[in-house]
């Protein structure tokens, strides 16, 4: 299958996102090119990175993701492809990819020259093209040579002790719900049994499963889907409700 899936901080008021997809079409028309967000907040690498690590995995390996987050800011020291856990990704190198995954990619490679022109546009004129012949079947090979090390952006890591963690919000969706850097496996690890989740003002001693274990207007937490900690009030929007926002900071106190 020659599946692509884009992610840009285009918009979609403007003609960049049907250009770059004009691009990869006229290259290959059989493409089956899968929109993931384009209202990436603009040059907010660690956005889409929330995004493309959520989604990526779902999609069958082999699946080629063109990203266009920031593509012609300071931050970017040309273009690469990366072969990582069985997915190739097409993308500035910005750092972008080094918040994906906590392994190195297993092939990296940098576009060469040849395919790297001049251009107020490069999702379109070099990332688009190489992304559409790589879904097509050619290597990422064919387009450059090994990349020893690839630009590394740095994660936001919770901070974690016996006594309690301190993560970060790092996504407040547009329900309000506020998404933690606070893993599942990490609470797991340390958690006595009894502990007080603290929230600005707002004070939380039990974890749920989901909204249906709750009335409506109620907040508590739960580990989603990613399994990471999240803020929500059923039917109501906690973010607002509660101050929330990206960096925003919530403790778990472990209580002995």
């Amino acid at each position: 299958m020659a599946l692509v899936t884009f992610i840009s901080d285009f918009g979609d008021q403007d003609h960049y996102v049907p250009a770059v997809k004009a691009k990869m079409l006229a290259i290959n028309p059989q493409l089956n090119i899968i929109d993931l967000s384009h209202h990436i907040k603009s040059f907010d690498l660690e956005q889409a990175a929330f995004i493309l690590k959520a989604s990526f995995r779902d999609f069958p390996k082999g699946t080629v993701h063109l990203v266009a987050v920031n593509t012609t800011g300071e931050m970017t020291q040309g273009y690469i492809g990366a072969k990582l856990e069985e997915h190739i990704f097409i993308a500035p190198n910005n750092g972008i990819l080094s918040l994906l995954a906590d392994k190195e990619p297993g092939i990296l490679v940098k576009f060469a020259d040849i395919h790297v022109q001049e251009s107020s546009f490069p999702a379109k004129d070099i990332l688009a093209p190489i992304a559409a012949k790589v879904a097509s079947g050619a290597a990422i090979h064919d387009f450059g040579g090994p990349l020893d090390q690839f630009k590394k952006a740095m994660p936001r890591n919770p901070k974690a002790t016996r006594e309690f963690i301190t993560g970060h919000v790092i996504r407040v969706d547009r329900y309000g719900n506020a998404i933690t850097n606070i893993s599942k496996e990490l609470f797991d690890k340390l958690n006595p049994g009894n502990f007080t989740i603290e929230i600005g003002r707002e004070r939380l001693d039990r974890l749920h499963t989901g909204f249906g274990q709750v009335d409506l207007g109620d907040c508590f937490a739960y580990f989603n889907s990613l399994g990471l900690l999240e803020i929500a009030i059923n039917h109501g929007d906690a973010g607002s409700l509660l101050g929330l926002r990206f960096e925003s900071v919530v403790t778990i106190y472990f209580n002995p």
